[in-house]
């Protein structure tokens, strides 16, 4: 079984990486690389990480876990620059060729499968940036090209300079703003859709009962979503989509992932984890079956419209 991200063929679900290094409290490597090898025996081969997380750590531990093998569609993304006191984003073409090398370095590898330019900076055409891009597919740096949390005018204009194959945005039950128009622009244009955090950063697995749970390093503590009132709010939500999980003798994430997975063939969500027992469970949602009913329970008991706070405390850089 697989999917197709444009004329890229991956398994039907993907891994991200990122918490394996930061963000959400301290990993271990040695059971990150575990989780790894066990989402390729179970089928998943899209591993999706990104040179600004750790920064550039977490590239090289999916580099160390994927040596030697070939059983894998390896994603990365660049663009987004981490500096002393905050961050900045770049896509001009000497940024862009200084990355991919980089990148290929910390991964070992000759060629990355899937290129994305992580955010869409202000300052430089996106023509440049794809163009730039493009040569490292000549090249034979890379294969395919993606971006990520693009708006719909930016995928035109991207996808006219080169085939865009994916667009990785956020995209779950309350994190549904891509639908309106640039879910329907990227299948216009033939472009797959990886949608990140499809289990609300974890919050949907019902594991947490309040920020307290969140430990130290963990940036949902400062995320508007995850504190005060929004998030007691949006646990009352969670707590509905529990008991239909309940009913059906699976777990809140597994329908929460099952749901994503049923937006289309041409949806490949990366839920991101750094144990087994929890990679194991998406996986097996996967195969969840949900009839139309089903669909709209689970919608009703998680309406997008009700979620409080936003994604991030600074939106500003999201769906240029």
């Amino acid at each position: 079984m697989s999917r197709s991200l444009g004329s890229l063929e991956v398994g039907p679900q993907g891994l991200g990486c990122m918490g394996m290094s930061e963000f959400y409290g301290a990993g271990d490597e040695r059971e990150s690389i575990a989780v790894i090898h066990r989402a390729l025996e179970l089928g998943v081969t899209l591993i999706d990480t990104a040179d600004m997380y750790g920064p550039h750590v977490n590239e090289e531990l999916v580099g160390r876990a994927l040596a030697g093998r070939s059983d894998y569609v390896l994603a990365t993304k660049f663009g987004i620059v981490r500096e002393e006191g905050g961050r900045s984003i770049r896509g001009d073409r000497a940024y862009v060729r200084s990355s991919v090398e980089g990148s290929l370095k910390r991964l070992g590898v000759d060629a990355i499968d899937l290129y994305y330019l992580h955010r869409v900076p202000a300052d430089t055409p996106i023509e440049e940036t794809v163009g730039a891009m493009a040569e490292l597919v000549t090249e034979g740096k890379v294969r395919f090209l993606g971006l990520s949390e693009a708006g719909a005018d930016t995928l035109r204009r991207a996808h006219a300079v080169h085939p865009i194959t994916a667009l990785q945005s956020e995209w779950s039950l309350w994190s549904r703003d891509i639908e309106a128009e640039i879910v329907p622009t990227a299948r216009e244009l033939g472009i797959g859709i990886v949608p990140y955090s499809p289990l609300g950063r974890g919050v949907l697995t019902g594991r947490f009962a309040s920020s307290a749970d969140f430990g130290k390093g963990d940036f949902r503590a400062a995320n508007p979503r995850f504190s005060g009132e929004n998030l007691d709010a949006n646990l009352k939500m969670v707590a509905e989509l529990k008991a239909l999980a309940d009913e059906r003798g699976v777990t809140a994430g597994q329908l929460a992932l099952a749901w994503v997975q049923h937006r289309g063939s041409d949806v490949v969500p990366i839920p991101g984890t750094k144990r087994i027992k929890y990679l194991e469970e998406n996986v097996a949602a996967a195969s969840l079956e949900l009839s139309s009913d089903d669909l709209a329970a689970i919608e009703a008991a998680v309406p997008a419209s009700a979620v409080a706070g936003d994604r991030y405390p600074d939106m500003s850089s999201i769906g240029r």
